[in-house]
């Protein structure tokens, strides 16, 4: 007879988002003077508490005085807790009502908001294990039940030992008293879950971090919502990704780790290697020899527009497809634009800086308006051309160059020529992209052709100018004004001194790489590149992919989905189809796709297969990838 397990589950922080008392908090402070200093109070006294860093009923007394209740407000705390119950336990509300007999809430929180939360999900009344509150005669919450042993220090401990639990006992929790449980020797593990909080010093007390109840769910081969182990994908997202993104991921129930900076080759070659899903921006090279180390990557997110600093042929051969956001932050970086050109033609770089130094110098010489004046595009994509419209409808006379042929937007006029452009604008902005054949692209030649005191700003990317040759012509006067956002060289943390020829020179706007750097453009990313990526693991569609072959598929409905990426070469398909009919199995849908370097197959089959088919389609000659979603 298998032994009986039992599951002793935590409430603040756990069960919930957010701990209870802190939420209430907000609700009776809502018009108190010293609300925030008062909330700031109140959880940091929970977290002394939940790191064992303070007696508990000491906090638990600190906290209600705080707080200043009544019970008038335990509804509307109620009505806000049951949106704010984990992700990962709403996506696995089976398993509460299967395993309902054995599950236990045991919390320091308290039974007046708890049980009506947990009860929706299953959990029997009986089995939830909590303080109650005190109130005086007008109803206001004056304390706790004292002689409620949860109420005391090691209470959890003490409840466990009163329940005499028979058979294995696992405490899911994110509190130093839920780790008492096991260190007391009543729970045969301790499973730390952060899927909403990590406190250090749990962690390394844990027998398991476990980043949801999908995790624990998986370990303990138990039912689940999720159709395979999302848990086990491992996402890595570097260079401060919007927390956006970090939510989304978590919320899907993937490992999500961040690192605030870039990391160099070596650095990233070494943490790639259990990693499914990375997510850079700017600054991070993922190179050739980085992704010999990838083995388990699956997709890349580029949480920016460009991608030049990722070997997207590499990452094909490899089977990783690779997403950016090429619209996201295109407003951003035009109003960027318009902003500086307006502050180059005033000539108020040096007018700043003057009045700094306590220098007036009140003077029309060298100062005007943009009405009238003649701008030049380099570049007409997403942020040339809006650009271009913005541009006109303050009065510019708009041109442009692009080695593409693009619709010319309002009034614009096209160029056929970089010098016949720089020979006709008074202001010429770059946006273009990083390719190798744009090194330099902008160089002593190109800066000759322009007129005598032209405008020049480069918010594209850093390796397109030759800056000691517009440092010389800006030394010259032919460049009067110029406006630099990225370089050849950046600094990879916000700590590392920022290096350039180009510093100190008069009337020059440099700005640390932050055309996009808005909050509208890093929530727009922050919430388009996750969709992006999550929509490919879960459907296999690679819309917006900027390396593989773009597909868009329908959902998945009453089948399972086999997806093979393989070299491009003739016969595949048709090498899958034959392994498939062979074991019986009806295809009911089929998708493909080809670019010069990779196939990309989708089929939809309606039955059950073995073991022997997978072996068969990952054997196939010239097979990069395969996987199956249910």
């Amino acid at each position: 007879m298998e032994n009986k397990r039992h599951f002793v589950i935590d409430f603040d922080s756990t069960f919930t988002q957010v701990e209870a008392l802190d939420v209430l908090g907000e609700i009776t402070l809502a018009n108190n003077p010293k609300r925030d200093s008062k909330l700031q109070e109140l959880k940091d006294l929970t977290d002394l508490a939940m790191g064992g860093k303070l007696a508990f009923r000491e906090s638990l007394e600190k906290r209600l005085e705080i707080l200043d209740a009544h019970k008038d407000e335990i509804p509307q705390l109620i009505a806000r807790l049951k949106e704010k119950v984990s992700v990962s336990f709403v996506r696995n509300e089976e398993f509460f009502t299967e395993y309902q007999d054995r599950i236990y809430i045991i919390s320091n929180g308290f039974k007046e908001f708890i049980v009506p939360i947990v009860k929706e999900y299953g959990v029997k009344e009986e089995n939830v294990y909590a303080n109650s509150f005190v109130f005086d005669e007008n109803g206001n919450i004056s304390g706790f039940d004292q002689n409620n042993v949860l109420s005391s220090n090691n209470g959890k401990v003490e409840l466990l030992k009163q329940l005499d639990l028979k058979g294995d006992v696992y405490v899911i929790g994110d509190g130093y008293n839920d780790y008492e449980i096991k260190a007391a020797g009543l729970a045969n593990k301790f499973y730390a879950f952060t899927e909403n909080v990590e406190r250090d010093n749990i962690l390394d007390k844990a027998d398991h971090i476990t980043p949801s109840l999908d995790e624990f769910l998986y370990l303990h081969k138990m039912n689940k919502a999720i159709s395979y182990p999302k848990n086990r994908i491992k996402v890595l997202l570097l260079e401060n990704v919007h927390a956006d993104a970090v939510s989304i991921m978590k919320n899907e129930g993937y490992n999500v780790s961040t690192i605030s900076g870039a990391l160099d080759e070596e650095e990233l070659a070494e943490k790639i290697k259990d990693v499914s899903i990375l997510g850079i921006r700017s600054k991070t090279q993922l190179t050739a020899k980085v992704l010999e180390n990838a083995n388990r990557l699956i997709a890349v997110g580029a949480f920016c527009i460009g991608t030049n600093q990722i070997d997207l042929e590499a990452c094909l051969k490899k089977g990783v497809a690779v997403f950016n956001a090429p619209f996201s932050n295109t407003r951003s970086v035009v109003e960027l634009a318009i902003g500086e050109i307006i502050l180059l033609m005033r000539n108020l770089p040096d007018r700043i800086a003057e009045m700094h130094k306590g220098q007036w110098n009140k003077s029309a010489k060298g100062s005007y308006e943009v009405r009238g004046k003649k701008l030049g595009i380099v570049g007409y994509g997403n942020i040339g051309s809006q650009l271009s419209v913005v541009a006109e409808a303050i009065g510019f006379d708009v041109y442009y160059y692009d080695l593409v042929e693009k619709l010319a937007l309002g009034n614009a006029t096209k160029c056929h020529s970089l010098k016949e452009l720089f020979e006709k604008v008074d202001i010429v902005t770059l946006h273009v992209d990083g390719r190798k054949e744009n090194k330099n692209m902008i160089a002593d030649k190109e800066f000759s052709w322009m007129k005598e005191g032209s405008i020049f700003l480069n918010l594209a990317r850093g390796q397109v100018v030759d800056v000691q040759a517009l440092k010389k012509h800006m030394e010259s006067g032919r460049i009067r004004g110029a406006g630099v956002d990225v370089f050849p060289k950046e600094p990879k943390t916000n700590e590392e001194e920022f290096e350039s020829p180009l510093r100190g020179l008069p009337n020059l706007i440099l700005t640390p790489h932050i055309g996009g750097s808005t909050e509208e453009a890093q929530v727009n990313i922050g919430n388009f590149v996750p969709g992006k990526i999550i929509n490919y693991i879960n459907t296999g569609s690679t819309t917006n992919s900027v390396n593989f072959p773009n597909l868009q598929l329908p959902i998945l409905e009453n089948a399972h989905r086999l997806i093979h990426i393989h070299h491009n070469k003739p016969g595949i398909i048709a090498h899958i189809n034959r392994i498939l009919a062979a074991h019986d199995i009806n295809i009911v849908g089929q998708y493909l796709k080809t670019n010069e370097t990779i196939g990309y197959v989708i089929t939809d089959i309606d039955k059950e297969y073995d073991a022997d088919v997978i072996k068969e389609l990952k054997g196939i000659e010239g097979t990069i990838r395969f996987r199956v979603l249910y």
